[in-house]
């Protein structure tokens, strides 16, 4: 990790355990590096991603506050919820980060930010704990959706994304998932040869595209497959406009979304949300692979969101 992550050992002095519930995994805890600035930020990760990946996107957002990004179940590293006899669902999901909320913010504010499937889960853990929007003192979308008709996914690539999901999510056909399909040289092999792998990483240099497939490899073995594929087909199946949340919605878009319909994730955002207000960030696609510094993190964080940050 040090060979490809250049901010490592800065990155482990900020990292603490994390068990909730019988489940390890690990925290990431940044003070802010502006002594006025009190602010507490909650930050989530999304579906393939880790602490190390959203590393410069929490050093970032220190200038408006302290800033702890957790682990979820499975992912990171973390425990799963096979562990302790329970499926990884959302709605289980949303209990862990309840339970993580309540724990950690008993008397606090805080300034919830969910990018992708982390938006999804907070989402849900509102709707099904109503009384922790109290706590809550802004919810931002970072590329977040609300259901599964917000993509612009062919039907029938979307078909074959659900039929992965569901064999693989299960044990023996993840062992081999695991083992066979992502060993870390059939990895590098489909980021170096298949023409979307190539594109996600065409504007890097030499050294940093090298960097760049390393840390997929990582990002691919870190979380475990059924957890992962559990929550894929919970994206594709997602329908999180049945219950309405008593906060605004600040939401972040990509100008090139390679994923998500704008005008569509805009309309079932308005219906769960008592407004909404959108802010475009100016980025290549849906989320770069490796977010390792401030800088490739600023785009992120567009104007209007740093002056509603400020």
């Amino acid at each position: 990790m040090k060979d490809i992550f250049p901010n490592y050992s800065e990155m482990q002095a900020h990292i603490q355990p994390l068990n909730i519930n019988g489940l390890r995994g690990r925290m990431l805890r940044m003070p802010s590096s502006k002594p006025n600035k009190k602010r507490e930020i909650l930050l989530l990760y999304g579906h393939h991603a880790s602490i190390e990946r959203q590393y410069g996107l929490a050093e970032e957002l220190t200038k408006y506050g302290n800033v702890t990004l957790p682990d979820f179940p499975g992912f990171g590293g973390m425990d799963s919820f096979y562990k302790i006899g329970m499926k990884p669902t959302l709605d289980n999901m949303a209990d862990y980060l309840a339970t993580f909320v309540q724990l950690r913010y008993k008397r606090k504010k805080v300034t919830i930010i969910g990018m992708s499937l982390g938006f999804v889960i907070a989402t849900r853990m509102l709707q099904r704990y109503p009384e922790l929007t109290k706590k809550v003192d802004l919810f931002i979308s970072l590329v977040g959706f609300t259901r599964y008709d917000d993509y612009k996914i062919k039907k029938n690539l979307l078909r074959i994304y659900k039929l992965i999901g569901h064999t693989f999510r299960l044990r023996i056909p993840a062992v081999f998932f695991y083992n066979v399909i992502l060993h870390p040289s059939v990895i590098r092999m489909g980021y170096a040869k298949t023409p979307n792998a190539k594109h996600k990483f065409e504007h890097l240099s030499k050294d940093d595209f090298r960097r760049g497939i390393e840390f997929e490899v990582y990002l691919w073995r870190c979380n475990e497959v059924r957890t992962y594929m559990e929550m894929s087909l919970a994206m594709f199946n997602l329908d999180n406009c049945t219950k309405q949340i008593n906060l605004p919605i600040y939401h972040v878009s990509a100008d090139k979304d390679q994923y998500f319909d704008h005008p569509v994730v805009e309309q079932h955002m308005r219906v769960i949300f008592t407004d909404f207000t959108e802010f475009v960030a100016k980025m290549p696609n849906h989320a770069p692979s490796v977010v390792a510094t401030k800088e490739e993190a600023a785009p992120f964080i567009p104007k209007g969101l740093r002056k509603l940050l400020s």
